[in-house]
C-alpha cells in the first residue's frame, strides 16, 4: 500500500505531473505515491518523471481507462 495517494483523474498534461511533484514533497524518502491519471501521455511522463528526477517508477498498469503509477521517493 502506497504512503500517499493521488487522484489525478480528469486532468491533463502537464497537471499530473505537476500534482505529483508536489505531492512527492510530502512522502518521506523509501516512500511510495500511487498516481491516478486518465491522460493517456501520463505513461510517457511519468516514466520521463522518474528518469529525470531519479525517483523509482516501481510498477504502472492500466484499468478501464485509469493509468496508475506508483513511484517510490528516493533521496
Amino acid at each position: 500500500m502506497a504512503d500517499q495517494v493521488l487522484d489525478a483523474k480528469g486532468l491533463n498534461c502537464p497537471l499530473p505531473i505537476l500534482k505529483a511533484k508536489k505531492a512527492l514533497k510530502s512522502v518521506p524518502d523509501g516512500g511510495t505515491l500511487e498516481i491516478l491519471s486518465t491522460d493517456a501521455g501520463s505513461v510517457a511522463d511519468f516514466a520521463a518523471f522518474c528518469r529525470t528526477t531519479g525517483n523509482e517508477l516501481v510498477e504502472q498498469a492500466q484499468e478501464g481507462g485509469v493509468y496508475t503509477f506508483l513511484i517510490r521517493k528516493t533521496s
